[in-house]
């Protein structure tokens, strides 16, 4: 007898072919029969008018603490997740020496936007080796999950407090080469690291990678190659403003040393600027032509995110802004009550040097969150647009008014400027780029800014109902084989027989995500933004049932992906 039968539904099994109606069996953890099943499962799920599919596979999640206090992975999971990457940016809690949690846990706090509180209290610390962090999770997971090794990590672990500030020295390039090799060889699924000036520490300094010169870079990504189902993922200034040929030279140096994939996060499209999308997925091409591959991450929604002029945010990143910004609250309130302050800020949001970050500069799309004193009662809901007009005043002006009446407490919301149909058009011809993967969700990060989890639900709902600007095939294909694919990772991301059993049923007419909402539900007390899931009836990881009826269970199916083991290698050149 098989364990489950999932009887009746349309099997779209992620090749990007058309569904089919049909059952699936499953035994042992896998997939045992698709088409017409005869005989009775243990357990059955009646997929009438359902959609079957392969889990979804995140390929860029942060998730690298969460896992230990909430080993569902949630909201992802909810949302028909059954995959995630971690060990994203460069950024890892191992290798750790001694005395060095405190430095990681405000770094992870400060350039990840994880509570410093949840971070304490939600994890002992008590690992050491990249092997170590692994072990602690395998065994306890909801989810399949797999980890890069963070070129962070390895540099403090070897360098201590010089790694900050400083070039290595050979001796010390060659034991940074020691720990990535233990930590592949321990299951780490390659080499990750950032150059990007948007990735500060805790005391507002580069982060450790940013001090590493190029072949620094390129002799740690050579260890890779000497690893079976390995790859590369990076973060640089291109990321956000566009490539220069320096940076395309050492990605190219990167995949070639490596012999492996290279995904960047993450690719935003803007109609107000196509040709910096268009430059940037041309240095893919590029690449391409020297012998390497460079793949774009790129998000197929445009993920909701709050901002506030008190704590840390993409604000900060805007040209000038973090001088201001960084200051002591009192003398920020003072520079932004000064009238010069403000032009001049106005003035830097709206110049090219904001690069991608100028799609905060819509102020009148603006809405507004929670207030907190009497001058703002009433305001919560409404558009800056709209108090603006009603105040005979400016957009940004009435905006800093706001903010500084409750002392910079204030929630913001903006509305993006690159929802228009264009912008959307410029989208959908980027995802049919082989040079793109959808993905940049950074699950697990900025928890209460964002919420990116519910992309998968929230673009399979816009490709049925919504904008329809891809088939539902080619929708889960995005989802589900091609990142698979792209990792290597073996026997997962399609309805096969004898593959792994990861699978989701979900109502195709009410596919969704739900709303966004606060929830206090991280250890210290700490807050995030949690989205649920619409339509999604079941997810299975590995056979087993991790959410039934669209809620989750206490099921714990998921594998440790170890490179090499779960995973074959993606070779280039």
């Amino acid at each position: 007898m098989l364990d489950l039968v999932i009887r009746g539904g349309m099997i779209v099994d992620g090749s990007g072919s058309p569904g089919f109606p049909g059952d699936i069996g499953v035994s042992g953890g896998r997939i045992a029969a698709i088409g017409a099943v005869a005989g009775p499962g243990h357990t059955e799920i009646d997929a009438g008018g359902r959609v079957v599919c392969p889990g979804f596979v995140d390929p860029h999640t942060h998730y690298d603490a969460q896992l230990f206090w909430d080993p569902s992975a949630s909201p992802s999971s909810l949302h028909g997740v059954t995959t995630v990457i971690g060990g994203n940016c460069g950024f890892t809690l191992a290798p750790l020496n001694p005395g060095d949690a405190p430095y990681l846990q405000r770094m992870m706090a400060k350039v990840e936007g994880m509570p410093l509180a949840a971070l304490e209290s939600g994890l002992d610390w008590s690992w050491r080796t990249f092997d170590d962090y692994l072990a602690r999770l395998d065994g306890n997971l909801g989810v399949n999950a797999g980890f890069l090794v963070g070129h962070c990590a390895i540099r403090r672990a070897v360098m201590g407090v010089d790694a900050t500030g400083n070039k290595a020295s050979p001796s010390q390039l060659e034991t940074m080469k020691s720990l990535l090799a233990d930590g592949i060889a321990a299951g780490g699924l390659g080499f990750s690291t950032s150059l990007s000036y948007t990735h500060n520490d805790g005391d507002g300094a580069p982060v450790a990678s940013r001090f590493a010169d190029n072949d620094e870079v390129v002799a740690l990504c050579s260890v890779v190659t000497e690893h079976e189902g390995t790859t590369l993922e990076y973060v640089t200034d291109g990321c956000m403003q566009g490539f220069t040929d320096e940076e395309l030279d050492l990605m190219v140096a990167m995949s070639r040393a490596a012999r492996r994939p290279l995904n960047w996060n993450v690719l935003t499209i803007d109609s107000a600027d196509p040709d910096r999308y268009r430059a940037q997925l041309g240095a893919s091409e590029r690449a391409a032509e020297r012998g390497a591959r460079v793949v774009a991450l790129t998000m197929p929604v445009l993920v909701g995110m709050n901002m506030s002029f008190l704590n840390y945010c993409a604000l900060n990143m805007l040209p000038d802004w973090g001088e201001v910004l960084g200051l002591p609250a009192p003398e920020r309130m003072a520079r932004l009550a000064d009238p010069q302050t403000r032009a001049h800020l106005a003035e830097r949001a709206a110049s090219p040097d904001a690069g991608v970050f100028s799609r905060l500069t819509g102020w009148g799309g603006y809405r507004i969150g929670d207030t907190f004193s009497s001058a703002n009662e009433g305001l919560t809901g409404r558009t800056v647009a709209d108090i603006a007009a009603e105040r005979g005043a400016g957009h940004f002006d009435t905006l800093v008014d706001v903010v500084l009446a409750d002392e910079l407490r204030t929630v913001l919301w903006p509305a993006p400027t690159d929802d228009d149909d264009e912008s959307w058009r410029l989208r959908a011809e980027a995802w049919q780029s082989e040079h793109t993967l959808l993905g940049g969700s950074d699950a697990g990060a900025h928890l209460d800014r964002m919420c990116g989890a519910p992309y998968t639900t929230a673009f399979l709902g816009d490709c049925l109902r919504g904008r329809r600007l891809a088939s539902l095939e080619s929708a889960i294909h995005m989802l589900t084989d091609a990142p698979a694919r792209l990792f290597g990772l073996r026997e997962r991301g399609r309805i096969e027989q004898g593959w792994h059993a990861d699978l989701v049923v979900f109502d195709p007419d009410a596919i969704d995500s739900g709303a966004m909402r606060m929830v206090g539900d991280l250890p210290g007390g700490s807050a995030r933004l949690f989205a649920d899931a619409v339509g999604v009836d079941h997810v299975l990881v590995n056979g087993q049932p991790i959410v039934t009826g669209g809620r989750a269970t206490d099921s714990r199916p998921g594998t440790l992906l170890r490179s090499g083991r779960d995973t074959d290698t993606v070779l280039v050149g």
